[in-house]
């Protein structure tokens, strides 16, 4: 099988990752000898910021934005055996104003109080969606909007009409922002202000800025974990936040350590050596050896995406969807499950037969070489003249699976269909930035198609922000352009349908349209693979890209 050439600076950030995971490791032992202490091997390259927004994609949300924030709403992962649903966070309630379908009416959870004692209330709310919308605000983060209000890019204001009651207005009628809203983690005000007031800066944006790095350092969210210890590149440790206001969810772990490791391989040695406790998305060929050893492995069907996303900027070879289409039959799923360990479940759209989003598409993507030959020849397109195309890839990452190999084997499948493939390996975070640039920016490198997994559990990031018009760069993730009339309608019919049946069955013919007519190489669905020492208990593994930490044990 074809090796994929790594950029120097690849090798070096991967080299570098291993050398500091196998020096964090040496002074584990003691921390784990006091109290009950869970250590975390995530495949990030580094730790997720902390000030608020987390940046790492969903493994940030699910290390740093989870267990040290709360966020309005949030997803229920208590159960296994059923897809994770909104419910309240720091809100009780909401609901959209019957007149005015731009103004929801939020209801706030009292008693709360943030990790330095601060209370949560409305105007804490205002203070954090000002945080990445109001550039007038003196707590404006510029690096916190990116992965922020590109997942909730409708909504506007936030206005206080009582200590527990607050008023958020959207740009268009929106039934999807009650779900955006759990990717706004609320961080607490008067710990800014104090680390503003104690700041050095020339200008008030200098101060902002050395007041979130201060912040940063030491977070106070209001979550069921508060920051103890943080090293960048190294290593953040989180103690237990013994008077979290959901009783169910005050943890029973003392501790955890979170280690960045990016390579497969050295988190799996890592588990085996006994210097870690969990580790994220483990070699698959070391499956059987992990599982004899004693451990577990634990594994769900996910609310996830693993493609290659097209470009549709001018000159991309992706123009023609006989070779979308193509690309698409092309690659054998079944065997790529088999190298994976069976650590995933084969992609026929963002959603699986028999979704309520579904709707029954015209074109079936399937293992069909013959069939995909056949467009790429009606194409031009032929062995003796193949397609060139480059596509951009991580080496690690949030949700991205075991993207070297993966990548690999959809290269020589494709070899078969008269595609030629060459791939750009950048580090992780620095992809996932990227993403917001677009096709046409020079980041992509010459790019025309970029490997990003992405959750599929909110209609807006499973497929609206890569198919609207309203979601090229910047604005969001429609990083290859695709868009057109009639897909824009099909978006608003599902944003203004504010009953949950109407909104399904137009976001069912949303994804008839996106299978029939692929802005994406669908690859793979994600079971969220991590395994566990058997001292780790009372794991929930739900069907959700996310896990919650505050309700295991140890023993």
């Amino acid at each position: 099988m074809p090796t994929i050439a790594r950029p120097t600076s690849s090798r070096r950030i991967l080299r570098a990752s291993a050398l500091t995971a196998a020096l964090l490791v040496i002074g584990i032992g003691a921390a784990h000898a006091q109290g009950k202490t869970l250590r975390i091997a995530m495949t990030a390259a580094d730790i997720p910021r902390t000030l608020g927004q987390p940046d790492q994609g969903f493994e940030g949300n699910r290390f740093t934005g989870i267990p040290i924030y709360d966020s309005l709403t949030q997803w229920d992962l208590s159960k296994a055996d059923a897809p994770s649903v909104l419910i309240p966070g720091l809100a009780t309630s909401w609901a959209v104003d019957a007149k005015d379908k731009t103004k929801w009416v939020f209801k706030l959870r009292p008693g709360v109080t943030f990790h330095d004692g601060s209370p949560f209330n409305a105007d804490a709310v205002v203070w954090n969606v000002n945080k990445v919308l109001d550039k007038e605000a003196p707590q404006f983060d510029a690096s916190q909007v990116g992965v922020t209000a590109s997942r909730m890019p409708t909504l506007r204001s936030a206005r206080k009409i009582d200590d527990l009651t607050v008023e958020l207005t959207t740009s268009e009628p929106d039934s999807f922002l009650p779900i955006n809203l759990t990717n706004l983690f609320m961080a607490s005000p008067a710990a800014w202000k104090k680390a503003f007031d104690a700041a050095k800066g020339a200008t008030p944006a200098d101060k902002s800025k050395a007041a979130w790095t201060a912040f940063a350092a030491a977070p106070s969210g209001s979550g069921p974990f508060k920051v103890t210890r943080f090293a960048a590149r190294e290593r953040l440790e989180l103690a237990a936040n013994k008077s979290y206001w959901d009783a169910k969810r005050v943890p029973k772990i003392d501790k955890v350590v979170l280690l960045p490791m990016p390579e497969a391989n050295a988190r799996t040695a890592a588990l085996l050596g006994g210097q870690v406790d969990w580790i994220e998305a483990p070699a698959p060929d070391a499956l059987d050896q992990i599982k004899q050893r004693g451990f577990k492995v634990y594994a769900n069907a996910q609310p996830h995406v693993w493609p290659w996303q097209f470009s549709f900027a001018p000159g991309s070879p992706w123009l023609d969807k006989r070779v979308r289409q193509a690309a698409n039959l092309c690659v054998d799923r079944g065997g790529l499950k088999q190298l994976l360990g069976g650590m995933m479940a084969e992609a026929k759209g963002v959603v699986a037969p028999g979704h309520p989003w579904w709707g029954n598409p015209k074109f079936d993507i399937k293992y069909d070489v013959k069939g995909a030959q056949a467009l790429m020849q009606q194409a031009g397109w032929s062995a003796a003249k193949p397609l060139k195309v480059k596509v951009q890839i991580s080496a690690s990452g949030s949700g991205q699976m075991q993207p070297l190999p993966m990548n690999e084997f959809i290269q020589q499948s494709l070899k078969a269909c008269y595609i030629d493939v060459d791939f750009d390996v950048i580090e992780w975070n620095t992809l996932f930035t990227n993403w917001r640039k677009g096709a046409k920016d020079a980041t992509a490198n010459g790019a025309n198609a970029v490997n990003i997994s992405f959750a599929a559990m909110d209609p807006f990031f499973a497929m609206v922000r890569f198919v609207s018009s309203k979601a090229f760069p910047p604005a969001s993730n429609n990083w290859g352009y695709y868009g057109n009339p009639e897909v824009d309608k099909l978006v608003a019919d599902a944003r203004t349908s504010f009953d949950d049946k109407a909104r399904d069955a137009a976001l069912a013919k949303l994804h008839a349209h996106m299978v029939e007519d692929p802005p994406f190489l669908y690859v793979a669905h994600d079971v969220g693979p991590r395994a566990m020492s058997p001292k780790v208990k009372h794991v929930v593994q739900p069907r959700s890209w996310f896990i919650d930490l505050a309700t295991m044990t140890m023993d």
